[in-house]
């Protein structure tokens, strides 16, 4: 990584490293036993509240900014919901 300009969140390596990282706190995981199928029309990616990172972080990653989420204020895998999940009107994901 190199330091010294703006940062553009596009170094490959940090960007794995961060991924395996934050993977970690999934708190739902479609490939864990149990997973329920409505989950996969109420991930994160599709949440009016979720916005997406800038750089290619940005294409899976984004924050989480609905107060009624216990992950309010937290970076979120764009495949990874809660409870709190509000769809968008328009439909839209990512």
């Amino acid at each position: 990584m190199a330091f010294g300009g703006p940062w553009t969140g596009d170094d490959q390596e940090h960007n794995d490293e961060c991924h395996a990282r934050w993977g970690a706190s999934l708190h739902r995981s479609t490939a864990q036993p149990g997973y329920l199928d409505e989950w996969y029309d109420a991930q994160c990616g599709g949440c009016r509240f979720w916005i997406g990172l800038s750089g290619q972080l940005g294409q899976d990653y984004g924050a989480c900014t609905n107060p009624a989420s216990p992950f309010d204020g937290r970076v979120r895998f764009e495949h990874d919901g809660c409870a709190r999940f509000t769809g968008r009107e328009d439909g839209s994901f990512g």
